[in-house]
This record gives structure tokens, sequence and C-alpha cells, in this order.
């Protein structure tokens, strides 16, 4: 898809403005019509493994429910929040969200997670949404990620903003030149690797070794492409995102990100004719003084930057309310999981261990193989040659991903688990179905209880009286090994 360059109109003075909000969650307003990017405002994404690093706004849930229309770039949930969208929609179900017309819809999960927005436009890539006289936008898809990521070019009167989200390589890289604005991400870090790993040549100043030089390429790459677009202005976004819970402090320590003022800096070095913003959050950029002069307005004084508090408890209580569900008290919840993922006809067996905060088994948790050439459980590895991964994941998250047919991002992105391989080679058509392939529709775990045999669902496992009993309460007591 060719993108033409318009002719632009000069600005009116009324509506003109892009407004910071966190992460890479924008306000536009130019003309009448506000529009909002990827509302990320509370909550964690990935589980709990991201938190907002910036405070947003006081106003920022008031602002969100005054938008014209909403634009969610793609399903992770540091775009897509469904805690934030839960709040919006109590107030403003009806409000307009447009999305691309992904392989995997971007709202697969709407009904599951019970949020009510009644005003979803699913719309075609490369076609021009016009919203009035003067404005439009277009949504685009990634070469890299066709099935997942979008990014959107915004028209007002003839003046472009390029949002390229986290989009690898945006439209096939045929994108616009001389943009009035142009933003994407650029911190890196949004992956497990290598920080969840261990074994072989994961050591500690490998890891380093590692992360520094693809932070490096990443930001060069982030450079050479703004200085081939030669947009106005350049901000770089999405990917101000902290892993803030006291149990992933090593993930924090260890998984550096860019920093956007050296982003900046880089490309000012070799385009100094590009103005360069580094957002906080309120900021204000008149692109219509912009233009003319670099014109970037401050937060109101007394604004905080960065967050401090982030309610760790209820957001974390709420996953680990699903280490008690009923469908964990019978270990053939296994095969009905693994058969309902659909994966299978692969040399490739899984050791997954259920463990607790610091990665370590759980005594009385589920242990168990899965070899995936035919889709079996057994008890010890094949005899037969075979690469092999070992899993640990923390209990109270994958279980809920496991209830709730989630795709696997919350444990991998979001840094709650820990790998070993053995060759150390990268499984794509494994980990690429169950990132992005898992059924849409979940597990039907009411008919999985309705087939345990009676004997087996009247047999509770030692320790189990309720389904009120604590997580850790069963931590300490439930029986659940496989062997």
């Amino acid at each position: 898809m060719t993108v033409p360059t318009p002719t632009p109109l000069r600005f009116s003075p009324y509506g003109r403005q892009v407004t910071y909000l966190t992460h890479a969650c924008m306000e536009l307003q130019l003309g009448g019509k506000k529009m909002i990017f990827d509302p990320w405002l509370t909550g964690p994404a990935f589980a709990r493994g991201w938190w907002l690093l910036h405070e947003p706004p006081a106003d920022s849930m008031e602002r969100l429910c005054m938008a014209d229309l909403i634009y969610i770039s793609h399903m992770h949930s540091d775009h897509l929040s469904y805690p934030t969208l839960k709040s919006l929609s109590a107030t403003r179900p009806d409000v307009p969200i447009y999305v691309g017309d992904t392989s995997r819809p971007v709202f697969w999960m709407l009904e599951k997670r019970q949020v009510k927005l009644t005003n979803i436009n699913v719309v075609p890539f490369g076609i021009w949404q016009n919203i009035d006289e003067h404005l439009r936008f277009m949504i685009l898809k990634d070469e890299v990620h066709p099935e997942l990521d979008t990014c959107i070019i915004v028209e007002y009167k003839g003046h472009m903003i390029l949002n390229t989200v986290d989009c690898t390589r945006p439209n096939y890289g045929r994108l616009p030149h001389n943009v009035d604005l142009m933003m994407s991400d650029f911190a890196g870090g949004a992956s497990g690797f290598p920080m969840t790993f261990s074994g072989g040549k994961y050591t500690e100043s490998w890891k380093a070794d590692f992360i520094k030089n693809e932070r490096k390429k990443l930001m060069n790459y982030k450079a050479q492409l703004v200085k081939s677009l030669q947009p106005k202005i350049y901000c770089p976004f999405a990917g101000y995102f902290v892993e803030a819970h006291p149990s992933d402090r090593y993930i924090k320590e260890t998984n550096t990100k860019n920093k956007a003022e050296e982003l900046n800096a880089l490309i000012k070095k070799s385009a100094p004719g590009i103005t360069t913003w580094t957002p906080k959050p309120g900021a204000v950029l008149d692109l219509a003084l912009a233009l003319m002069s670099p014109t970037i307005t401050d937060p109101p004084s007394g604004t905080n930057i960065y967050k401090d508090s982030w309610d760790f408890d209820l957001y974390v209580d709420e996953l680990n309310r699903a280490i008690t569900a009923e469908i964990f008290k019978h270990k053939s919840w296994i095969q009905f999981y693994y058969i309902w993922a659909g994966f299978k006809n692969y040399n490739l067996v899984v050791r997954v261990i259920e463990t607790d905060e610091d990665f370590i088994p759980i005594a009385n948790g589920y242990n168990y193989l899965v070899d995936f050439m035919d889709l079996s459980f057994p008890t010890q590895r094949p005899t037969r040659e075979h690469p092999y991964e070992e899993i640990k994941n923390r209990i109270g998250v994958m279980r809920h991903v496991v209830k709730n047919g989630l795709l696997w991002d919350d444990l991998y992105i979001g840094f709650q688990n820990r790998l070993s391989r053995e060759p150390d080679v990268y499984h794509h058509r494994f980990w690429n179905h169950f990132q992005t392939e898992l059924p849409v529709t979940g597990p039907d775990w009411d008919l999985f209880l309705q087939q345990v045999p009676s004997y087996q669902r009247s047999a509770e496992p030692q320790g189990i009286q309720t389904e009120s009993v604590s997580a850790s309460t069963f931590l300490e007591k439930a029986d659940c090994t496989v062997s």
C-alpha cells in the first residue's frame, strides 16, 4: 500500500494539539475531534510483569471518556488494557473504537473479560476512514507480524501524523515521508529473552552483553528509520513500562532499556533538521506552532512524572484466584488443555513445572511432561532423539492463563516463567502457536468437569476443602504432583 502525499492546508487556531498521557497513549485534538491512541491508564500488562512507568494525568480517564474515537493498535495488554476499558465501559460503552482487521481479532477476549463495549469497528487495511470533512485515518499492517501488529496514519487538513507503534516493518516499509509528527517505540526489552533463560551460555555477563548489543541495534535502526522518513517532529513513545513488582527485581535490574533522550540525541546528530520530543505525562505539543518553531508545553507544575504505587495486591490476588479453581483438582486437566490447544506433530518434549514467586518448584504442584510429537503425557522423557525445554511458571499466572484460555505472552513477555532448553534452539512453531495461534474460543471447562469420572470428581486432593482456600494455603497443602 503506497500512501499518497496530500497538499497541506493551514491549521486553524482551534484543535491542533497532541497530549502525551502515558506509555503509548496519546490524545490528539484535531479540529473539533479528539482521538486517543492505545489507552493503558491503569493496572498491569502481561499478567503482572509490566507496570506503567509514567503517572497518567489525573484527568486521563475523563479524557478517554470524552474521546470521539479510540484507536487500539493490537491485542497486547500494554495497548489493549482491559482494566482501563472496563472503567471506560462503565461510563461510555458506546465510544467508537477502531482496530485493524488482523487475522486474530484484536478483541477476541472481550466476552471473557466481561467488558461491555458496543461500538467496536474493525476496518480493512489501507483504506481511508473519514471522520469529518478534514479528518481521516488509515490503519496499516506490519510485515513481520501481520497477524498482530498495526500502525496508523492520521491526516488533518493535509497534515499527517504517523504512529508506527510496535511494528517491526510497518506497511512493508512503504511509509510517507515528511510527515508532521512521527511516533514509534524505542525502548526494547519487550521479551523474556534472555533474562528468563538459564543454563549453557546464559551467564549474567553473556546476558548483559547481548542486551547491550540488541538495544544498540534497535537504537540505530530507529534513528536510521526516522532519518530516512524525515518527519518534521519525532517522538519516541510506547516504551515507558517498568517491572515494578518486588518479585521481579532481577528482571528490572537486568532488562535495561533504551532511553528516549539518547535516541533523540542520536537523531539530532544525524538529522539536525528534525525536531525531537521526549514526552512527559500531560505535556502538550501544539502542532500548528511547532511547524513554525518548536512549541512544547511542559506538564502543569506539580505533576507527578513517575508512578510510585501500583496496587500490586489487587491484581496479583485476582490472578491467584485461579490457583484453587475446581479444574485443577483433577490432573486430567493437563490432557484436556493441551488437546484444546491443538499443537502436535512436532518433535519437542516440554516439562512444565509450577513454582512459587521465586521460581522454586512447589513440592505438591503440577510437574508434567508433554511430548508434542504425538501429544502424549509420558512420565519420563522418550528414548528417541528429541529437543527438550523446561518451563517453570509462577503457579498463579499459569493457572490463570490455562483457566481462561489466554495466550502465553502473559508468561513469556510478562517474565512470569524461567526457561532452559537443550539444544539451545528457538522453536518458532511451538512458541508462535502458544503466543498467537491458540483457539479463539477458550477451553470448555464445564464440559471437562462433566466428563471427570464420578469417583475422581468426589475425591478431593489432600488439603483442598473448598474453593475459598487461599492461594497461600494451597501452596502449602495441595497435592497435585503428576509423576
